[in-house]
């Protein structure tokens, strides 16, 4: 009988000793929880600083996509042999020089992707590569500080494409107004007197006008995930048949030393693209007879980030 007790006393006291270390640890890593909490507060305080310093700032992320397939007597499909391929890459770089009294803030953007489609059984038809997207648009844009969100601002934008017909068609954007941050990742550039330069070879329905240049721009980093939105509107004085815009889409989210998943889209409207394309199938096209329709595309795959 006084073994039982003893024994019974025993299990009892293991039992109150486990119950008050599970209780102290608990206790111990609530404190550590307060104290990362504290710590990562203070972290992310001295980095706003560092972010909010004068100086250079540089920036590239981009997105690779692409897939490869093969068929051999497949013959479910209209064509049983063939080869498949889609390969493509965006990338963003941005490099901007903050001072007190002014900015300049430079930006790139190269959208480039390849299609392949080849019949084996059919001699005619390309085996190549051939390029289905192609842009490329360069922006620059300084300011003279009013104000933490007010400046006068001066603004040049290139876009034409690289791989093909490179600055045929080219539109340069020059242009003067005010440009206004009404929160950090928020730049919105109003320029009611800008010129819009068209440059082509060869006949075509392209003329250069005056008018307004509105761009908006959004960057923003949410830990691993970054987001990157870029409106640039310019309404023709002219005509609003030379008027035109092209809204481009990045997200990305980092997995991996830099690495992950990215994904990409843009819309772009522009009746003198649209003119200009109508006109090669039909030479009787005009303004006020083609359907302007959205150009969109987009793109999936790895992501990278410097």
């Amino acid at each position: 009988m006084k073994k039982a007790i003893l024994l019974l006393t025993l299990i009892l006291s293991i039992g109150l000793i486990n119950a008050q270390t599970k209780e102290e640890l608990l206790a111990e890593k609530a404190i550590l929880t307060d104290s990362i909490k504290k710590i990562q507060k203070e972290a992310d305080a001295l980095q706003s600083e560092v972010d909010n310093f004068p100086g250079w700032r540089f920036k590239t992320f981009g997105t690779i996509g692409g897939s490869i397939s093969g068929f051999n007597n497949w013959y479910s499909k209209e064509t049983p042999n063939s080869s498949v391929g889609n390969l493509g890459f965006n990338i963003n770089s941005t490099a901007d020089l903050i001072q007190d009294k002014f900015f300049w803030k430079n930006a790139t953007n190269i959208n480039i992707s390849w299609i392949k489609f080849d019949d084996k059984d059919d001699d005619s038809d390309s085996d190549k590569y051939e390029v289905a997207t192609d842009i490329f648009t360069l922006s620059s844009l300084y300011g003279h500080k009013l104000s933490k969100k007010f400046a006068i601002s001066a603004l040049g934008e290139y876009r034409s494409t690289l791989i093909q017909n490179f600055n045929n068609p080219g539109f340069l954007d020059l242009g003067i107004g005010a440009t206004w941050t009404p929160i950090k990742n928020l730049v919105i550039v109003i320029h009611p007197a800008n010129y819009n330069f068209v440059f082509s070879r060869g006949d075509n329905v392209y003329e250069s006008s005056f008018g307004a240049k509105i761009v908006a721009d959004y960057s923003k980093d949410f830990g691993n995930f970054n987001v990157k939105s870029n409106l640039s509107m310019f309404q023709s004085y002219k005509s609003s048949n030379y008027s035109n815009y092209t809204w481009t889409n990045s997200f990305a989210y980092t997995v991996w030393k830099g690495i992950g998943l990215g994904f990409d889209f843009g819309l772009r409207k522009n009746k003198q693209e649209a003119l200009n394309y109508n006109m090669e199938i039909d030479p009787d096209a005009t303004f006020d007879n083609i359907d302007n329709k959205l150009q969109s595309y987009w793109l999936f795959g790895l992501n990278f980030k410097f």
